[in-house]
C-alpha cells in the first residue's frame, strides 16, 4: 500500500491555495497526498493586535504541534510567518518558487484613492503589521493607523464596513486567490517582510520519505534569498513584533540585498544595502545585520530586546 502524505494546512482560502499547490507538486512526482485542516491561534483571536499576543509563530504553532504529534506528515506555511528557529524535531523540507514580494495599498473606493493621490493628511489606513505601520509613519507621519486582523477575505470585508480609507495587504496573498481589487497600488517604496511571498513546507526530521518527496520541488534561488533575509532577521533578534524588513534578489549572478529596522512610530530608520556574488551568499544576511547595527540600528534593536524580556 502506497504511503499517503498528510498535508497540514489552516482553513483560510489563502492557506488552502498554498496547500493545494503543494498537493499538486507532489502529484507531479507521483506522490499521493491529502489535506488535513488545523485551526491556528491566529485564526481564533481576530481582535487582539498581533504584537500583544506573543506573535512569534502564532500562525504556525498549531500545525507544528500536529506535525510533532504525527497527525500530519508535512505542514505548509507562509514563510514570513515561520520563526527563524524551527521547533526541535522539525526541518525545512522545501521552499516553493517565490511570488510577488511587495505590499499593496487597497483603497476603500475611488474617492479614497484620489485622497491619497493629493496627499490629504486626513488619510486613514489599517494594518495589523507593525513593520507596515512603522514604514508608513516614516513616510506619512501624520496619518492615523487602525488595527486590522483576520484572513484576507475578512480584512477586505472590514475595509468596506469601516470608515478607513485604505488597508495594506501582501500582494502575493491577494493575487494568488484572485482577490486583488482594481482600486489598489503596489507600495514599491515599502520594503517587505523577510521571506514575504514565499511558501515553505516543513516535516519531521525523522521522516525521510516526506523530506525526499518535497525536495523535488524545492526552488533553490528562493531558498537562498529567503535564508539571507531570515538570517538578517535572526541576527537582529526580530520577529513579527519587530519593524524589520529585508529583501534579497538575484540579478545577473549577483545577489542584491536591502534591509532596514525602524522605531515603532517610524521616526527613526536605519537601512543597509549590499551586493555580493552568488557564491558568497551564505553569510550575507548576518553580515548585513552586523553592519546595520554598527550604523545605528543597535539602539533601536536594543529597545525591542528589552521590550520582549
Amino acid at each position: 500500500m502506497r504511503k499517503i502524505i498528510r498535508i497540514g494546512t489552516r482553513e483560510s482560502q489563502l492557506a488552502l491555495w498554498q496547500a493545494t499547490q503543494v498537493k499538486d507538486l507532489l502529484a507531479q512526482q507521483d506522490f499521493e497526498s491529502e489535506l488535513v485542516f488545523i485551526k491556528s491561534e491566529g485564526d481564533i483571536d481576530l481582535v487582539t493586535p498581533l504584537y500583544e499576543i506573543g506573535v512569534q509563530g502564532i500562525f504556525t504553532r498549531s500545525l507544528d504541534a500536529a506535525l510533532l504529534n504525527n497527525r500530519i506528515d508535512v505542514a505548509v506555511h507562509s514563510l514570513k510567518d515561520v520563526p527563524t528557529q524551527l521547533p526541535n524535531g522539525i526541518l525545512q523540507a522545501a521552499v516553493l518558487q517565490r511570488g510577488p514580494v511587495n505590499d499593496l495599498l487597497v483603497f476603500k473606493n475611488k474617492d479614497a484613492q484620489e485622497k491619497y493621490a493629493v496627499g490629504d493628511t486626513r488619510f486613514t489606513v489599517a494594518t495589523s503589521s507593525i513593520r507596515r505601520k512603522a514604514q508608513w509613519l516614516n513616510r506619512f507621519s501624520r496619518s492615523v493607523i487602525y488595527n486590522l486582523r483576520g484572513n484576507v477575505n475578512t480584512r477586505l470585508r472590514k475595509l468596506q464596513d469601516e470608515k478607513w480609507d485604505a488597508a495594506i495587504f501582501a500582494q502575493a496573498g491577494l493575487e494568488r486567490i484572485g482577490l486583488r481589487p482594481s482600486t489598489s497600488v503596489v507600495l514599491e517604496w515599502m520594503l517587505p517582510a523577510p521571506a514575504q511571498g514565499a511558501i515553505v513546507v516543513v516535516c519531521r526530521n525523522d521522516d525521510t520519505f516526506s523530506m525526499k518527496a518535497c525536495r523535488y520541488f524545492n526552488h533553490t534561488e528562493t531558498e537562498i534569498c529567503t535564508k539571507i533575509e531570515r538570517d538578517f532577521l535572526r541576527k537582529l533578534l526580530g520577529g513579527c513584533s519587530t519593524p524589520i524588513s529585508a529583501l534579497a534578489e538575484f540579478k545577473n549572478e549577483k545577489i542584491f540585498f536591502k534591509g532596514n529596522i525602524l522605531s515603532l512610530d517610524g521616526s527613526r530608520k536605519v537601512e543597509i544595502e549590499k551586493s555580493v556574488d552568488g557564491q558568497e551568499a551564505n553569510e550575507l544576511g548576518k553580515l548585513a545585520a552586523e553592519e546595520l547595527l554598527r550604523k545605528g540600528g543597535e539602539e533601536i534593536a536594543e529597545h525591542f530586546r528589552h521590550a520582549t524580556k
